[in-house]
């Protein structure tokens, strides 16, 4: 885990046991008393508001210190195709922020195909009819089975964290959209997760994916998911 430097936002360091050691991630609860943004990230953000400002910076500072760890200088991590950040040349990573949190993961990508992480607040999902719309029915069952073996966790926060990192994951070696109801996903209780694809995963380079593997933890208010897809097909156990 790479630090912020100092002056910067005080590390937390909660990601570090999901991901392998290929992958460096750098995460903050504070945002940076120093904010720098590149010219063009400022212009993406110049009519946001503070809060959307704040993520956005903290965020890609947190990027910027991770890719350090790889000898990188600083450069602007701007949004490619369906809004995900494009990586310097021979570099995947991920980005996620909710309130009080920020973090980015980062790998060669001759180490890890693609990184998917999340992080949502640890509590249940909010709105009637939300977890229809993320869910499938087989999900819907499998997690009332885990609030009977295990009360007290966000299980259905958990689903969607999950297919939030496994959507992370998909885009950059696909192109495509991924909906909520395009992939099964699996939660364990020993903090793994799978993924089972319900859509063709033709990728633009190497082998067709049938899904992924992850792994999710709860703590410090959060729920965190993880997904590192090796070079090569779908995803072994994520660390």
């Amino acid at each position: 885990m790479t630090l912020l430097p100092a002056g910067g936002p005080a590390p937390a360091g909660l990601l570090a046991p999901l991901l392998p050691p290929q992958v460096t991630a750098v995460d903050t609860f504070h945002d940076s008393a120093e904010p720098f943004l590149f010219p063009e990230e400022e212009a993406l953000v110049a009519k946001a508001v503070s809060k959307r400002r704040h993520e956005f910076t903290t965020v890609r500072q947190c990027a910027r210190a991770a890719l350090a760890g790889f000898g990188l200088p600083p450069a602007p991590i701007l949004p490619g195709a369906g809004g995900a950040p494009r990586w310097p040349g021979g570099m995947v990573g991920s980005l996620t922020h909710c309130d009080g949190y920020r973090a980015a993961a980062v790998a060669r990508d001759t180490t890890v195909a693609s990184l998917g992480i999340d992080a949502e607040p640890a509590e249940p999902l909010r709105g009637e009819g939300t977890l229809n719309l993320i869910t499938l029915p087989a999900e819907r069952t499998a997690l009332r089975e885990l609030a009977a073996h295990r009360p007290g966790i966000p299980w259905d926060r958990l689903l969607f964290s999950a297919k939030e990192s496994v959507y992370k994951a998909w885009s950059p070696l696909t192109g495509r959209p991924l909906g909520f109801h395009d992939a099964h996903v699996t939660l364990r209780p020993n903090g793994t997760f799978a993924a089972a694809l319900l859509v063709p995963g033709a990728t633009t380079a190497g082998p067709p994916l049938t899904g992924f593997d992850g792994r999710w933890q709860v703590r410090d208010g959060l729920a965190l998911t993880v997904v590192a897809v090796p070079p090569h097909g779908r995803t072994g156990p994520a660390c």
